[in-house]
């Protein structure tokens, strides 16, 4: 079965359909690859980050690019000193650093809504295709009007099909960032007070 056979089968709004969920696929495939990678690295390098000072860490992640080592650093050495309020600068922190990973849920949920729509459109399109061959014919070839509701029913299946997996995708996805947000309040805490006790247990042994 080649392209034409194919396009006159689901036509342009299923061809549309088709092209969007393989993104919404690779979103999501994608993100949940990229967030697992995230968690695991900064746990493994959130040891080194223990019971050592502000400056010390910016010394030794101070080019890393895993977000959540980005925004327990920034706490630690820069935010800190601004706001007392840890919870607000991690939350500016991690919109800021996972930015890809927010404009990828945007599109992910735009996904989800247009995709009925899309399937709705195909519906129309297909039923337009059966009143023009009944208009245009005194008698219409069956094949013909099989062919135009053919087109309106699958396009709408294959709307829902793409939309109702996105959208899963998407509240999931949510479920995890938020995850990740609490990781974050959690561990800037925990770096900001071992690295307090570490500059004051430091400057006692130099006052000594």
């Amino acid at each position: 079965m080649n392209f034409t056979q194919i396009y006159d089968l689901i036509g342009c709004a299923g061809v549309v359909l088709f092209i969007v969920g393989i993104a919404a696929v690779y979103i999501t495939v994608w993100n949940i690859i990229y967030l697992r990678g995230v968690l695991r690295s900064f746990k493994q390098s959130f040891r080194g980050m223990e019971n050592t000072t502000a400056e010390r860490i910016r010394r030794a992640y101070g080019k890393s690019t895993n977000p959540l080592i980005c925004i327990v650093r920034d706490v630690v050495t820069t935010h800190a000193a601004h706001s007392e309020d840890i919870r607000a600068e991690v939350a500016y922190l991690f919109h800021k650093n996972f930015k890809p990973v927010n404009n990828a849920l945007t599109w992910l949920k735009l996904i989800a809504a247009v995709s009925p729509l899309l399937g709705l459109l195909g519906t129309v399109l297909g039923m337009v295709r059966v009143f023009r061959a009944i208009a245009e014919n005194v008698s219409p070839d069956p094949t013909m009007l099989a062919a135009g509701i053919w087109t309106a029913l699958v396009t709408t299946v294959m709307g829902l099909v793409v939309a109702i997996p996105a959208l899963m995708a998407y509240y999931y996805l949510t479920l995890r960032i938020k995850e990740l947000r609490i990781e974050a309040v959690e561990y800037s805490y925990r770096s900001l007070e071992s690295a307090r006790v570490a500059a004051k247990y430091e400057a006692e042994q130099a006052a000594a």
